[in-house]
C-alpha cells in the first residue's frame, strides 16, 4: 500500500529529517517543502496495519517532528 505523510517540524531541521527518512527502505520519495508543511514522504508498506506503527515509531519519534498528516493512496 502507498501513503504520503506531510511533516511539520519545530525547528529548521529539514535537511536532517530528510536525510534520516531517505535511509528507510519504506520511503520511496522524500521532499523538502515551502509552506505549512516542511517535508513530505511517499511510503510503500506491505499492509495498512503497518502504517500507524511506521508513522509513530519511525517518523513521529524523530527529534523536532511536531505534527504529521497521513494520506492513504486509494488505488
Amino acid at each position: 500500500m502507498q501513503a504520503y505523510v506531510q511533516i511539520s517540524l519545530d525547528d529548521a531541521k529539514e535537511s536532517e529529517i530528510y536525510g534520516s527518512l531517505k535511509q528507510l527502505p519504506e520511503v520511496q520519495e522524500a521532499h523538502i517543502l515551502f509552506g505549512e508543511w516542511d517535508v513530505i514522504v511517499k511510503l510503500e508498506l506491505s499492509a495498512p496495519e503497518a502504517l500507524g506503527t511506521f508513522v509513530m515509531d519511525k517518523i513521529r519519534s524523530l527529534p523536532g517532528v511536531k505534527l504529521t498528516s497521513t494520506m492513504i493512496v486509494a488505488k
